[in-house]
């Protein structure tokens, strides 16, 4: 723990993420400051608020340091209980902590869990120790260590040597070599030069730099600022969406503190370099991801769009001038291959992709949360070991990597190492993080559909190859979902895929199609199944499917009656129910509301007329 922390003997970290919002982590950390105020322990327990612990399925989390006590679902009302026990010997809380699945035990401590255990926790390790509203918790950590050695003792061409020789690549997608992208940017003409930072998180169920940006602001602080010494530049600006309230906050006190203690501002440390640092808050455009969208974005273009390259933003950039993007997650790794070595952050990862990753698992996994694994690992490793596998005994379908234009990986390819050009060669991408879990119950046509509806809508326009292709592999996808596909429409997809990867421009156009050639790939079977047979295997497709009352499982207790917003079921008391097709519209009601002791209502395909 921090210095300051270190002087009392027990932390109470709790966690403060976004997702342990939502089961109330202010208040559980209010009870424990009066708990420990009432109890007049403030010179034996110190309470901290954290960034995100990862674990998000089992908020609220509190750890308890030094000891590192593993305590989930924490309530408010569980405060006197923990602080009681600190003070009087009694430490562990047996009914708040995590349980093994498999096992069946209860686990203390937080290293023990099976979700943190094959993790390597380099970004997110100090996200559960430090307040990211107090600088000094940062400090007592090693942190700012990294821009002293550089500024003191390393030229800018070390520093850039030393991020190439550690094979870091950018985490926000395209991997492309850190080191080598600051070099071009170094050498290319003019004084003036800018460093970004890329917070533009946009994919659906993603938030691994906001999590980031609220745990540990200063350490993407500190790794933008010796990026801006090894380029040249003195200004640096942290594009981050406005639905980020918390990363906004944490940030705004962070460049405060940064400021005052002389790691920002004029002649830093008194080394005469001069850096400065200021937020710019995004409208929430999925496009601005791309770094030349984003970039007519800060210059106050009220709608973004992709510049035609080269020259690349390293050339000609922000009004013109050489500038560097990188991802949240790419600059908080560059304090640690400076204060570590770049050797030692080579030795992490692959042959190609080096050092680690964090991934947003979500979907139907059983852990959902933050994981930060190393590059290498497989699929499996992260879907079965780190998430606990498929929730309910249900049966893995496909994962799909790399955000909305990722593409879906089957059960088949479960021992693929993650790393980005084995993710590439199977028709996904790394993408920032996102990792989606689907089940047996999952369409995979359903699913491109969903995604090929979000990529319409947020492309740009600017190219015909993706405003008007994505629309029309929508249509005729959504066509398919509802019975109406045709023998052709499959090498269609496949030909107009290929048509909007070539011709598009930036990133979002030339991925696109992903979510349809990969789940055309992999499961071309579901497509057959919709078009020929005008049945979806997964009874998901509304219009492929029918909600029928088993005859002698209905009980005629006439709750399903009761419960259907549209009458379509009839049926006397104590008769057997049916349900009106024409009236029916398939709302599932009728499935949640049917007693248990009867499950009579099931859903069927192809459609019962």
């Amino acid at each position: 723990m921090a210095k300051k922390t270190q002087e009392k003997k027990y932390c109470i970290s709790v966690c403060g993420g976004t997702g342990c919002h939502a089961y109330n982590c202010e208040k559980v950390s209010e009870a424990f400051v009066t708990e420990i105020k009432r109890k007049k322990a403030e010179s034996k327990i110190e309470n901290k608020t954290t960034g995100c612990h990862g674990f998000c399925e089992r908020g609220t989390i509190v750890v308890i340091y030094p000891e590192r006590i593993f305590y989930q679902r924490v309530k408010p009302s569980d405060a006197a209980e923990i602080v009681d026990g600190l003070l009087n010997g009694r430490e562990i809380i047996d009914r708040l902590l995590y349980v093994d699945p498999e096992t069946n035990q209860k686990i203390v401590h937080v290293g023990d869990i099976p979700f943190y255990k094959k993790q390597h926790r380099l970004i997110l390790g100090n996200n559960g120790r430090i307040d990211p509203t107090e600088i000094e918790d940062y400090v007592a950590l090693d942190g700012y260590k990294a821009l002293k050695t550089v500024l003191r003792n390393k030229k800018p061409e070390q520093v850039i040597e030393e991020i190439k020789k550690s094979g870091l690549r950018g985490r926000g997608g395209a991997g492309f070599l850190t080191g080598l992208k600051w070099e071009i940017c170094r050498q290319s003409a003019g004084s003036q030069k800018y460093v970004v930072c890329n917070a533009d998180e946009g994919d659906p169920g993603a938030y691994m730099d906001r999590s980031v940006l609220e745990g540990n602001p200063h350490s993407v602080l500190e790794g933008m600022i010796i990026g801006a010494y090894a380029i040249g530049a003195n200004e640096g600006i942290i594009y981050v969406r406005t639905e980020y309230p918390l990363a906004i906050k944490n940030l705004d006190i962070a460049i405060e503190q940064a400021e005052q203690r002389d790691y920002l501002g004029k002649n830093i440390l008194d080394s005469g370099f001069d850096f400065s640092v200021r937020i710019c808050q995004g409208a929430g455009a999925f496009v601005c991801g791309e770094e030349t969208a984003l970039i007519t974005s800060i210059e106050g273009e009220r709608s973004p769009e992709p510049r035609i390259r080269p020259p690349y933003p390293t050339e000609f950039g922000l009004w013109g001038k050489p500038t560097n993007n990188n991802n949240v997650e790419t600059w908080a790794n560059v304090p640690l291959i400076i204060r570590k070595g770049a050797d030692w952050y080579a030795m992490i990862g692959t042959e190609k992709s080096k050092g680690t990753k964090i991934f947003s698992l979500v979907g139907k996994v059983n852990n959902t949360g933050l994981v930060e694994v190393p590059m290498g690992i497989s699929l499996r490793e992260i879907i079965f070991d780190i998430g606990g596998g498929i929730p309910h005994g249900k049966k893995f379908k496909a994962v799909q990597t790399g955000g909305p234009s990722g593409g879906c990986i089957p059960s088949s390819l479960l021992d693929l190492p993650v790393d980005f050009e084995k993710l590439t060669d199977v028709g996904s991408m790394m993408g920032s993080g996102g990792m989606v879990v689907m089940d047996e119950d999952t369409c995979m046509v359903d699913v491109a559909k969903y995604f090929l509806n979000f990529l319409k809508d947020e492309s740009c326009g600017k190219c015909v190859s993706c405003r008007e292709g994505t629309e029309q592999m929508y249509e005729i996808v959504k066509r398919i979902t509802e019975g109406q596909g045709k023998e052709e429409d499959i090498a269609l997809l496949e030909n107009l895929g290929e048509v909007v990867k070539t011709a598009s421009m930036c990133g979002l156009g030339q991925t696109a199609a992903n979510p349809v050639l990969s789940t055309i790939r992999y499961f071309r079977d579901e497509y057959k199944a919709h078009i020929q047979e005008k049945r979806c295997p997964a009874l998901v497709c509304k219009k492929l499917i029918s909600y029928v009352i088993e005859p002698e499982l209905c009980g005629g207790c006439t709750v399903c009656a009761k419960s259907c917003p549209n009458e379509a079921i009839i049926g006397e008391p104590k008769k057997v129910h049916k349900i009106d097709q024409k009236k029916c519209i398939k709302c599932g009601i009728c499935i949640t509301s049917c007693p248990p002791k009867f499950k009579a209502i099931k859903k069927v395909s192809p459609v019962v007329t």
